[in-house]
């Protein structure tokens, strides 16, 4: 049927099928990194949530992988601290540390959903680009018919049969497009909720040394005013 269709016909049907196997591939990439991705995080999220203060999830994120997502948000945290030094406004160091977590695990979803924007047009344009084929053959079957003039079954069907082939193809281009799409979306979707419980985590941590070396700072300052009183 292939080798008999309209050469506008052939274009659509080698679009098709180049589209699914994009599709395809694209699912096997992807799925595997965001797996691996996802069971590295929930290691992390143990390691970090035995932690103490932002010193023990310091130490445990020595053990996490250069490009662990868990350990460049752990650094900006700290860094944030490193470059608040001397500020007195504690809630300000945190309203801007939780303003560079939540920029991070934006970023960090975005580059997870990387793909999704061709599987989302696939699984929207491919049936209609599949209809388009079969209209353009039906009517060059039609055509045929009015300069054979003539109706015979044998003679009309070959060419309808090469029309609804392009058809077929789109939906079998848009269908496990579609499906991909969604299992992405749910995974994407879980991946960034965990981010965000792993950035939640490493505040609390930061907030706890933060007031915890406030109330030092505090308890360091009335010694002396106690002695003083004990003295007098």
């Amino acid at each position: 049927m292939y080798q008999h269709a309209d050469i506008v016909v052939k274009v659509v049907m080698i679009g098709l099928l180049l589209a699914s196997v994009v599709t395809w591939a694209i699912f096997f990439g992807k799925f595997a990194e965001l797996s691996a991705a996802k069971r590295r995080l929930k290691s992390e999220q143990q390691a970090l949530g035995e932690a103490r203060s932002l010193g023990d999830a310091a130490r445990a994120a020595a053990q996490f992988k250069s490009h662990s997502h868990s350990a460049a948000l752990l650094n900006d945290a700290q860094n944030e601290i490193a470059l608040s030094a001397g500020v007195d406004d504690t809630d300000g160091i945190k309203e801007r540390t939780s303003f560079r977590l939540e920029r991070r695990v934006a970023a960090f979803s975005r580059h997870a959903g990387r793909g999704n924007g061709f599987l989302a047009t696939i699984g929207s344009v491919a049936p209609f680009i599949g209809l388009f084929g079969t209209v353009w053959g039906i009517m060059n079957s039609f055509i045929g018919i009015a300069q054979t003039q003539t109706t015979n079954l044998a003679v009309v069907a070959p060419g309808i049969a090469e029309a609804l082939l392009a058809t077929a193809i789109g939906l079998v281009a848009a269908i496990p497009a579609v499906v991909i799409y969604n299992v992405f979306a749910r995974m994407i979707a879980g991946y960034k909720a965990s981010l965000g419980d792993v950035a939640a985590q490493i505040l609390l941590l930061q907030s706890r040394d933060i007031d915890l070396g406030n109330l030092n700072a505090k308890s360091a300052e009335a010694r002396p005013t106690a002695q003083k009183l004990r003295v007098g």
